[in-house]
């Protein structure tokens, strides 16, 4: 039996929006990704593999929450050894600290078709406020459901977390940028959040 469209989305204040309920995360058509600037003059793209997370929107949409918990050590950026200087204890220290979280504490409209969602991000144990622009992508059917589509891209200063590392470069500046772009693409399905 295939879900219409139509029953997974509901039109509030002439805003089309997902229906009301828990929406999964479905890792497998979505991305959690960053952006670092190298050497001064390039930038790295990396990304984590492993996260879950779940999307809760309520009858009144400002009600809604959003919790994500990435895998620390799933972070890949093409460079085996650049991934395991990531892994240590100059950067995540992922055997400390498996995991980077994200809760979310209000959300508001923002532009049209775009909410303010702020909450607490967690990175080794070091928690901060955030409030990042999500923009509702849209709501489409595929593999016999609804889904959902959400992305959202802003910058971190890594050094609030405690990620300090860097080396001065001979002609000026440092390898490794203080702030990190985040960028988000995130599709969800109807369903229970894991326990």
């Amino acid at each position: 039996m295939t879900t219409s469209t139509a029953a997974a989305t509901r039109n509030v204040n002439g805003v089309e929006l997902p229906a009301p309920g828990a929406w999964v995360i479905d890792p497998s058509h979505s991305s959690v990704e960053v952006i670092a600037r190298h050497m001064v003059i390039s930038k790295v793209r990396g990304r984590f593999d492993a996260f879950t997370g779940t999307v809760v929107v309520a009858d009144r949409p400002e009600d809604s929450s959003v919790e994500l918990t990435i895998d620390a050590a799933s972070i890949s950026t093409g460079d085996a050894r650049r991934d395991e200087h990531l892994r240590n204890a100059d950067f995540l220290e992922t055997g400390t600290y498996p995991h980077i979280t994200f809760k979310s504490t209000s959300i508001e409209p923002a532009r049209k078709g775009r909410w303010a969602l702020t909450g607490d991000l967690t990175v080794r144990d070091v928690t901060r406020p955030i409030t990042v622009e999500v923009e509702l992508e849209g709501v489409g059917s595929a593999y016999g459901g609804p889904r959902v589509v959400f992305s959202a891209g802003f910058d971190v200063d890594r050094e609030e977390y405690g990620l300090t590392w860097n080396m001065a470069l001979e002609t000026g500046g440092v390898l490794v940028g203080r702030q990190l772009r985040i960028e988000l693409n995130i599709q969800a399905v109807p369903g229970q959040p894991a326990t």
